[in-house]
């Protein structure tokens, strides 16, 4: 697939989003933007769905005392909301007011893979789901899931809710993962991988055949593709010291070749990079410490969630506080 010259600059935007007093995301997990432009903010504080418009306006918030961890949020063609919860092993899905649909998983209860929190990592593939972390929709309707922190394996479900197929175990090999984080699908219908803690994105067919491997990109958290298959790619890199866990086989320095600066890059279908951004020093406007979820708007615009409670950033760099949501308006042909 060959694509001409793009230029693509994005210029942070301060001060934008516009929450009620008192209000905070305290941390967020993953932001996604509707047909409409309306910006869903997935986040770790008291109201885990928090809608803007274009401008930054506050429209709405819901979900309160409906999630046990945010993680992942989706999209789709016709505004349903897709809501992952990795505490709680479930999808849930949601039309754009907040109304409940349908849920995917059983609340609490996660599938056998050997995976236990301090005692064990990952130790085979196994069914839907253990700490399942995020959704895609393909050109046909059906879904893939992302999953996850306890399991290696990307899921296959209809449209309607139905499980079709599932790959994925522990490694380092093609189609192995390690810290399953995230996917998209572009409109081939190629499915695209986040393997976080191998440091790769994976690309396979529609079932499940891989087809090539990104070893370039540092510990990606997210993956976003626009209407035109450029693809966002949100990268942890290695900003902050990387912890050990018995349990998690984290990357935990860079491969050789790697800048271990958390960043956000923009490439083709190809893996030809046309963006990069994110500084050396994460707290400054449009650097990143932990970035964990993006989105585009229809003018290309991209949001930018951050996870800094959780991944120990705010304790890392008190007194200081770091951003953990920011919007850059793009420009550039």
């Amino acid at each position: 697939m060959s694509y001409g010259a793009h230029r693509f600059e994005f210029d942070v935007v301060r001060g934008w989003e516009q929450l009620p007093e008192g209000w905070s995301f305290v941390e967020v997990a993953g932001v996604a933007v509707d047909s409409r432009d309306r910006v869903y903010v997935f986040n770790r504080g008291e109201h885990p769905v928090i809608v803007f418009d274009k401008e930054g306006r506050f429209l709405d918030a819901w979900g309160k005392g409906v999630f046990a961890s945010p993680h992942g949020i989706y999209i789709d063609k016709d505004d349903q909301l897709y809501l992952t919860d990795d505490a709680d092993h479930t999808v849930r899905i949601f039309d754009a007011d907040g109304n409940f649909k349908m849920m995917l998983g059983e609340p609490g209860v996660a599938s056998q893979t050997g995976y236990e929190i301090g005692v064990s990592p990952v130790l085979f593939g196994g069914q839907p789901f253990n700490r399942v972390t995020n959704v895609a929709k393909s050109p046909n309707g059906d879904l893939y899931i992302s999953d996850g922190y306890g399991n290696a394996r990307v899921h296959r479900f209809s449209a309607e809710g139905r499980h079709l197929a599932s790959w994925g175990q522990p490694g380092t090999g093609p189609g192995e993962f390690n810290l399953v984080h995230a996917v998209a699908v572009d409109s081939s219908g190629r499915v695209y991988v986040c393997d976080r803690e191998n440091s790769r994105v994976q690309i396979f067919t529609a079932d499940g055949v891989f087809l090539n491997a990104w070893d370039w990109v540092g510990r990606p958290n997210d993956i976003f593709i626009d209407d035109q298959d450029f693809i966002h790619i949100a990268e942890l890199g290695w900003a902050k010291p990387v912890g050990y866990h018995v349990h998690d086989k984290a990357c935990r320095c860079p491969p050789a070749g790697h800048d271990p600066v958390a960043r956000v890059t923009v490439c083709d279908p190809d893996g030809k990079v046309v963006a990069r951004f994110g500084g050396h020093k994460p707290l400054l406007p449009g650097n990143f410490i932990a970035p964990h979820g993006l989105w585009c708007d229809s003018c290309g615009d991209l949001y930018v969630g951050e996870v800094v409670v959780r991944g120990g950033a705010v304790d890392l760099l008190a007194p200081l506080t770091p951003h953990c949501f920011q919007k850059f308006k793009r420009s550039g042909v």
